[in-house]
């Protein structure tokens, strides 16, 4: 991004003597080839007719004008008017000195603008333990909020507490028949209630503390402590997991306090005095097709109980109360099609419908050996995610979460991520970082002085096309975190990561970095290491993933 905005500035100055400005269109773009350039623009093809000339001519013309830069080693003009630049080595080897002066915030930037961003993620019924699939959603949405605080945005997580309506009472009951069950008494139960092994473990739970005293309450008092008790220790565990799994919320937002507070009831006369309700068949209507959803939604039943749509508009209403100018929802892949939906009350609250942010997680495909592992959550037949991470290991787990696009179908092989070899892209990556700190320990043991003090005195070493081709890519980094915060994305950083964790360990195939007579290269070469190691170590820790020294 730097580069670009160099760049993008030297274009403005020449288009500025012929009167235009910068046309929205117009790109700087990495080109796909190495042979076609360090950057490419489309800027001539674009502004020739605005001087008269073929976009060839005219790009030429650019050519001349920008060629005496100190920075550039040639500009060509190619296709039909694209014009390719060619950085000098220096502007390469200054990267270099960049990392090694900034050290752990190499990478941070100010593309946020301080924007004040909420992302609500996980926010799994307090029902039953978190699954393999809440652990994708997990990292998603905290390696998300990391990114983005590193970029500048004003970032707040939270997690959206169902801990009322029909689940929550579901969950009661079925914790009521499991108890009286293990106290061989008669229990009906559930016909939708949950089934997991843990549900049995809470009603154990309560004889030993109740013993059979429940049994002589009412039952609606009975089945109120076995709810309460449920659901807290469930929550309480459903923390648990996530400070393991090294995910914070810096919110814990009860959808209860919505309902007690009368906020639902507000923000319906809010949309009454707006017009935007109706009567129907004795239920009342949002009008949310005026938005663009495909039909009108029902916010309460003729019986007068509340949909789930009512209590997640007055949520959302309180969201932009609270000051955020963008808020982005983490849902299952199963939810696409309650997205327009909540676009419509976000613009009936007054809100662009662009303040809403929808990422969709995809299913998670656990496999082992390469065999699928079946799952069930509705008969109690899941793996829970402190299973797969005391299994795997958090770092393993998170970094394979995050290895592709969310909303793609992901295949997590339990015994691949286990291997220590280079086939585990987990492995590969945190052994380049590793591998690394290997070299500067061999370094002390070889008595090589190395400091990073002055390193200006030995960048201009690194000219070897190797070098350079490493030093580009260190470049990238904070564009790539750019790019992971326009498409709310981390899985570009993984992939940047890997690419540079391929080129550290083809770099050390191909050269002796500690074994060669000219001292001065093996410093030139070990302040290049340190600079990949910062940035490797930068990267992972936004992805939630340790950097080992040793592996």
């Amino acid at each position: 991004m730097k580069l670009q905005n160099i760049l993008k500035n030297h274009l403005n100055q020449v288009l500025k003597k012929y009167n235009l400005t910068w046309p929205q269109k117009a790109t700087i773009t990495y080109p796909k080839e190495d042979k076609f350039g360090d950057l490419s623009t489309n800027l001539a093809l674009l502004t020739s007719k605005n001087v008269g000339k073929n976009p060839r001519t005219w790009a030429e013309d650019l050519r001349k004008e920008l060629q005496q830069l100190d920075l550039m080693e040639k500009i060509e003009v190619a296709g039909p008017g694209f014009l390719n630049f060619y950085f000098k080595p220096k502007v390469w080897q200054d990267i270099l000195l960049d990392i090694l002066s900034q050290k752990t915030t190499f990478g941070a930037n100010q593309f946020g603008q301080n924007k004040k961003v909420q992302i609500e993620f996980v926010s799994a019924n307090p029902t039953g333990p978190l699954h393999i699939g809440h652990g994708r959603g997990a990292a998603l949405g905290d390696s998300l909020a990391r990114i983005m605080k590193f970029s500048g945005y004003n970032i707040e997580t939270e997690y959206y507490i169902n801990d009322a309506g029909r689940q929550i009472k579901l969950l009661g009951l079925s914790v009521w028949a499991r108890y009286k069950e293990l106290l061989n008494q008669p229990a009906s139960f559930p016909e939708d209630g949950y089934r997991g092994e843990y549900i049995f473990n809470l009603a154990q739970a309560l004889i030993d503390i109740h013993n059979n005293q429940l049994l002589e309450l009412p039952e609606n008092e009975a089945v109120k402590i076995c709810t309460e008790y449920a659901k807290d220790k469930i929550l309480k565990d459903i923390q648990d997991d996530l400070k393991n799994f090294r995910v914070n919320h810096d919110v814990w937002f009860s959808e209860k306090t919505l309902l007690d507070s009368g906020q639902v009831e507000r923000v319906l006369n809010y949309l009454q005095e707006k017009d935007l309700l109706y009567t129907k068949d004795g239920a009342l209507w949002f009008k949310s097709s005026q938005f663009g959803d495909d039909k009108d939604r029902v916010l309460q039943k003729s019986d007068g109980s509340l949909t789930y749509f009512a209590s997640d508009i007055a949520y959302h209403f309180n969201k932009y109360q609270r000051g955020f100018e963008l808020v982005i929802n983490i849902w299952g892949a199963d939810h696409h099609g309650y997205i327009p939906r909540m676009k419509a009350a976000v613009q009936a609250l007054g809100k662009n419908k662009d303040q809403l942010e929808v990422i969709l997680v995809q299913l998670v495909n656990l496999l082992r050996e390469g065999n699928q592992i079946a799952m069930s959550t509705r008969a109690g037949k899941f793996v829970t995610l402190r299973e797969v991470y005391n299994e795997v290991g958090v770092d393993a787990a998170r970094f394979i979460f995050l290895s592709r696009k969310s909303d793609s179908h992901l295949d997590f092989d339990l015994e691949l991520v286990k291997k220590q070899s280079m086939d585990n892209p987990v492995y590969y990556v945190q052994y380049a970082h590793a591998r690394i700190c290997s070299i500067f320990r061999k370094s002390i043991e070889k008595n090589i002085t190395f400091s990073l003090k002055n390193p200006q005195q030995y960048v201009h070493i690194l000219n070897h096309k190797d070098d350079l081709y490493l030093l580009k890519h260190l470049s990238k980094f904070e564009d790539t975190i750019i790019l992971c915060c326009q498409q709310l994305s981390p899985h570009h950083l993984s992939f940047y990561l890997y690419e540079l964790a391929a080129l550290l360990h083809r770099y050390y195939n191909e050269h002796p970095i500690l074994n060669t007579e000219n001292k001065n290269l093996i410093h030139a070469r070990l302040l290049l290491l340190k600079a990949i190691q910062y940035v490797l170590a930068n990267g992972l820790d936004l992805l939630g993933v340790t950097a080992p020294e040793k592996m």
